[in-house]
């Protein structure tokens, strides 16, 4: 152990890679944790160098390999993490002009769009798919497309049911949305824009599925500009209509925010309240279930006092990402009464909980292995993983009927399946604890039953998917 641990120690000195240390006793390594596992760690140099990373976004490719994405000050990197721990660094996109700490990507149809705050670098374009066979990796890549009808931006949103890209914060459109056409990913086309509201700093547009009828099906963009949480119908391209601003008590930066899956809440973090008044970090929840009246619930007070960056919802839970403690992870299934619940963390940034703009930028939680990737500024990237058992977040917040059923749980020998209202084609994935692939059973028909053979898997929990059925899930237990 000791052995061990020096050596562990050693790699972070140095600024190694390693990989695959579980929480325990409220550690990983030197890292603070509960409940979240460290599969790997990636520094900076190991990932094409630069003097910070930022942003960090993910793909999966048509093969089923995940893809990081990460941004870095000079130029964006592609990792394959299909193997969590041992991933692979496949090459670097260089900046379009110069460094810049912030950079920004987003994925539609196989291509990455980045943006970024350095004069001149527009948007660039980058084929995803060339990553599938790449010969003496890490390679430097050249982009796909540019578009170049704006010079700098902030951010990037794109609503992906459509096929349009928001740059955010840009020289164009007053700071607003600059709407980009990019159903035909490598001819990006300017389609309108947005700027009733002023800068824009970080958006999210979806098509509107919550009760509010006025605006059932319509393309909505929630835009965090700066004072005001600013809600806008941007439907028509040409045309986009304010909806409503909102505001609360002591506003510092109105930063980013998601909404919950059924549409019917925001959540929205400010960057600097907690460094103008010493709160703890403060996550502020709206209702927005009238889109015209959205009221204000309400904000849950972290445990820890570092100002807050991005976050993300996905079912149950919102991954919010500290700037100075790293990733936190939180039970928001009474998100309605306020009453948020913090289940899990891992603090990539040595237990320092203060507020300031140092430390973990961003997170992606959505890779169906369960695999999460953390950027941090200083520190490189992370692949972590939640423990089994710590809350059931892949049921949405609005309850379902079951349509995978298994027994027995725990089961030996063989696992027994039936699934009902299916597809014609139905993939069925085992992932165990580590996120790694140990089964795939193809099966055809809306419904039927089968016996999964597990006897040759080693004690423990693991994950049933159906991956047609929309990454449905069940957890069962091998003895």
């Amino acid at each position: 152990m000791k052995k061990f641990l020096l050596s562990f120690l050693c790699a972070i000195a140095l600024g190694y890679s390693f990989a695959q240390v579980p929480c325990e006793n409220g550690y990983a390594g030197t890292y603070q944790c509960s409940g979240v596992d460290l599969m790997s760690r990636l520094s900076i140099p190991e990932i094409g160098g630069g003097q910070n990373l930022n942003d960090c976004w993910g793909w999966t490719s048509p093969t089923g390999k995940e893809i990081a994405i990460i941004g870095r000050s000079d130029g964006t990197s592609f990792i394959d993490i299909s193997d969590p721990i041992a991933p692979v660094y496949l090459g670097n996109l260089p900046t379009h002009t110069t460094p810049s700490l912030w950079r920004d990507i987003k994925v539609y149809q196989n291509h990455a769009f980045i943006v970024a705050e350095a004069g001149g670098h527009g948007m660039q374009v980058f084929n995803l798919l060339q990553l599938e066979n790449i010969q003496n990796a890490p390679a430097v890549f050249g982009e796909t497309a540019h578009y170049p009808n704006f010079g700098n931006a902030h951010n990037i949103a794109i609503n992906e049911s459509t096929g349009y890209a928001y740059a955010a914060g840009s020289n164009t459109f007053q700071g607003g949305l600059h709407i980009i056409d990019i159903t035909n990913p490598t001819q990006p086309q300017l389609a309108g824009g947005f700027e009733q509201d002023g800068y824009t700093h970080d958006a999210q547009i979806v098509i509107y599925q919550g009760p509010d009828a006025d605006y059932a099906g319509r393309e909505i963009a929630l835009c965090c500009n700066e004072d005001f949480v600013t809600l806008a119908d941007v439907s028509d391209k040409t045309d986009c209509q304010l909806i409503s601003t909102m505001s609360y008590p002591n506003v510092g930066y109105v930063h980013q925010g998601w909404l919950t899956e059924d549409h019917r809440f925001f959540l929205q973090n400010d960057e600097l309240d907690e460094m103008n008044n010493f709160f703890a970090t403060r996550t502020h929840i709206w209702n927005v279930e009238d889109l015209d009246s959205p009221a204000y619930i309400g904000y849950y007070s972290a445990p820890v006092i570092s100002s807050d960056h991005n976050l993300y919802t996905k079912g149950n839970a919102a991954y919010l990402t500290n700037y100075l403690s790293g990733l936190r992870v939180v039970d928001i299934t009474n998100v309605a009464s306020g009453n948020l619940e913090e289940i899990a963390f891992f603090d990539t940034e040595g237990g320092l909980n203060i507020p300031g703009f140092n430390g973990t930028w961003s997170n992606y939680p959505w890779f169906e292995s369960g695999n999460i990737v953390l950027s941090s500024m200083q520190n490189g990237m992370f692949i972590v993983r939640l423990q089994e058992g710590i809350v059931n977040l892949d049921e949405p917040l609005i309850a379902s009927d079951k349509t995978i059923h298994c027994w027995p749980n725990p089961a030996s020998g063989f696992l027994q399946i039936e699934w009902l209202q299916g597809k014609s084609l139905n993939i069925f994935d085992v992932y165990d604890r580590y996120g790694r692939l140990v089964r795939q059973t193809e099966l055809s028909g809306i419904s039927g039953r089968f016996s999964l053979d597990i006897s040759d898997l080693p004690s423990g929990m693991y994950l049933l998917k159906n991956r047609m059925q929309g990454g449905i899930s069940l957890r069962f237990i091998a003895e």
